[in-house]
């Protein structure tokens, strides 16, 4: 396929990614009560073989070709269309990252710094319980895992799996309902960040057992504390260096907004090298950013094209690989089913009760486990990387897609019963 070829098809997919998301999104909110973000991962498995397959199969392979292109050579790549796609849709992620990062608030996380460990502690240690306990009984009971994947394996990734928030996904409900600001909103938003980091670590550990190499699982630990510890002790005193500079040419001019984008594309590079994923980079380096007027102007400059063009794409893209279809038999179900109590009790009710013992009220330690309940396309990455590398089969890949979905679909409707008749209720509308 020549340039021109991909470029044509490029503003195609673009086309009807934009066009389908907002027609999804009109829908979803005016009678289902959900937020833009639950509406553009509804679009995307829409996209995908779940429908467009089954109803134009050839035109849906056409636009989004999953299948790897075969060389002359026997070879198999990556349909360049698709990694097109990809790449900008992991761009939009990590600017938006790096707006959430800007919108957190860190002095209310200080003053609450007991409560968000509670709540860690339980989103990340009641879940992985579970999940791991689950693995040995789906080991021995169905085609779940590949045979070279061990029982401890197994365990660390289910475990893993069911630690995951939607952290992109949750930062922009909290957004979407103006709660960013909140306490609740923040804990829960800190909470996720430190869960996911936590699973990420795991799930690179259990790569490096499977590969028998442990320098992957000390690069991402490793990599992660150290950049977390150099944006804080390095990368904020150099960042104030940038208000100074807006402070002299009477704004944040478009030289100071590259070379702030310039430091984004590398943090986000950096801990994606590390095995942190890129969001991780581009979220502490928002957190980290002067606030005030200039913080303001950044967002100004960047937020709207983000949201309504490039993070569209990302979480269609992510969508593209849900099958639901493949979950066809009454065992298969029942296993579903107990997949997603497992995964509520672990994470919603553990994150409310968490919350109620760092004496929240019992609504806002039901709006916080709502929140840390939802897994979104979080999990949609982690069960790709799973499949790929040989960590689960294609079975278990789709219960754990049902699963995500259905936890994501709760949180909206929930969040905004919760909220009813709270000083917050005006921002759930």
């Amino acid at each position: 396929m020549s340039n021109f070829e991909l470029v044509i098809k490029l503003f195609l997919q673009l086309t009807i990614i934009l066009a389908t998301c907002r027609i999804v999104t009109i829908f979803g909110r005016r009678y289902l009560g959900q937020t833009d973000v639950v509406c553009e991962m509804i679009a995307g498995v829409m996209l995908g073989p779940s429908l467009l397959g089954l109803l134009a199969p050839e035109f849906q392979q056409w636009l989004f070709p999953k299948l790897p292109i075969l060389t002359a050579a026997g070879a198999k790549i990556p349909n360049p269309s698709m990694s097109i796609l990809y790449a900008i849709s992991q761009l939009g992620l990590a600017v938006y990252m790096f707006l959430i990062g800007l919108e957190f608030n860190t002095k209310l996380i200080k003053h609450h710094i007991k409560s968000a460990g509670i709540l860690s502690a339980a989103g990340i240690i009641t879940p992985f319980v579970l999940g791991a306990i689950a693995s040995f009984w789906l080991y021995d009971n169905g085609d779940f895992f590949p045979a070279k994947v061990n029982h401890w394996s197994a365990a660390l990734y289910l475990g893993a799996s069911m630690t995951i928030t939607a952290f992109p996904m949750l930062a922009r409900i909290i957004y979407e309902k103006g709660l960013t600001k909140t306490r609740f909103g923040t804990l829960a938003l800190g909470a996720a960040s430190v869960d996911d980091g936590v699973a990420w670590c795991l799930l690179a550990i259990v790569l490096a057992n499977v590969k028998n190499s442990t320098s992957i699982a000390i690069l991402a630990i490793g990599g992660g504390i150290a950049y977390i510890l150099l944006a804080i002790f390095i990368g904020k005193p150099l960042l104030s260096k940038f208000v100074n500079l807006s402070r002299r040419d009477g704004g944040v001019t478009r030289q100071i907004l590259t070379l702030l984008l310039i430091v984004l594309m590398f943090c986000a590079w950096f801990t994606d090298v590390t095995g942190i994923y890129a969001i991780f980079g581009a979220f502490v380096l928002g957190a980290v950013t002067p606030r005030g007027e200039f913080g303001q102007q950044v967002r100004q400059y960047t937020e709207f094209l983000t949201t309504s063009f490039l993070l569209p794409i990302f979480f269609v893209f992510s969508g593209l690989n849900t099958q639901i279809g493949l979950v066809n038999t009454p065992k298969l179900w029942g296993i579903t089913l107990l997949i997603l109590a497992i995964a509520i009790i672990g994470k919603g009710v553990a994150g409310m009760l968490a919350a109620k013992l760092a004496q929240e009220n019992w609504r806002e330690s039901a709006t916080i486990g709502t929140l840390m309940n939802a897994r979104g396309l979080m999990e949609l990455i982690i069960l790709n990387i799973g499949l790929e590398q040989g960590l689960i089969t294609p079975t278990l890949f789709t219960i754990m897609v049902i699963m995500a979905i259905v936890t994501t679909l709760m949180a909206s409707p929930i969040l905004t019963l919760l909220l009813q008749g709270t000083e917050y209720e005006s921002a759930a509308i």
